[in-house]
């Protein structure tokens, strides 16, 4: 459509987006200002219709990146402040800052849609995404780069206080400690059994996922939010060693 990009701008500019049908409450108006910019960011995407979808596809791949890289840095500068170690900080505030997005577009999907099956693969999608490309392609590169590199001084640098460092000094091997990793992964798994498990339990009960009375929501959603506690505090005690980690 003719002047679709400039309405995105002019109803990233309005308070509701211009819409005349509701008068805004002070609060809209609080909250346009905030995100005013953010909103403009995101107006810079093409309309679906141009080039057929992939300039808005690609445009808000790119923000999104972005936008990560962003709360990375700032969140780590925050880390640093207040004196979080980085694997406490990547599963406390970088992780809400990028997964908010997801959770809120779960529950417009939920609302929208007659079943929780677009809620349920957003997530799991999501998870997917970050696991398979989101640590694949970083090790795919570094291991393609060591290869090409050797042993170098700088990888002599990197991991002169690796445990193996005498056993590869003299060929050099990319190199990625887990540390922490198999620790997250077994609690997180663990974890992610007992989620399952109150779904399948609501849907014996309940009938759905989602829905049912709001005494039964309140108790799920107070399961599954006690479930990220427990993994926040689990981690965050075995990185501050307060509990040994089983695969060291």
């Amino acid at each position: 459509e003719e002047g679709a990009w400039r309405k995105q701008f002019r109803d990233a500019l309005n308070v509701n987006a211009g819409d005349d049908t509701t008068n805004p409450t002070i609060s809209d108006c609080v909250f346009h200002f905030l995100s005013v910019s953010w909103k403009l960011l995101a107006a810079v995407c093409p309309p679906p219709h141009i080039w057929g979808g992939w300039g808005c596809f690609i445009t808000a791949l790119a923000i999104i990146g972005g936008v990560t890289a962003l709360i990375a840095d700032l969140a780590s500068m925050f880390g640093c402040l207040v004196g979080l170690k980085d694997p406490v900080n990547a599963i406390t505030i970088v992780a809400l800052g990028t997964s908010l997005p997801d959770t809120f577009a779960s529950m417009l999907s939920i609302q929208a849609d007659e079943t929780s099956d677009n809620a349920i693969g957003n997530v799991t999608g999501s998870n997917s995404v970050n696991v398979f490309l989101g640590l694949g392609l970083p090790w795919t590169m570094a291991a393609i780069y060591w290869s090409a590199m050797g042993h170098d001084e700088k990888w002599h640098a990197t991991y002169k206080n690796w445990r193996d460092y005498d056993k590869w000094k003299d060929t050099g091997v990319f190199v990625y400690e887990a540390k922490d990793l198999g620790y997250s992964v077994l609690l997180f798994s663990i974890l992610s059994v007992v989620a399952f498990s109150i779904l399948f339990l609501r849907r014996k009960l309940v009938g759905a996922e989602f829905g049912g009375s709001t005494v039964g929501n309140w108790v799920s959603a107070c399961c599954f939010f006690t479930l990220w506690l427990l993994f926040v505090i689990l981690f965050s005690l075995q990185a501050y060693d307060h509990i040994p980690n089983p695969f060291v």
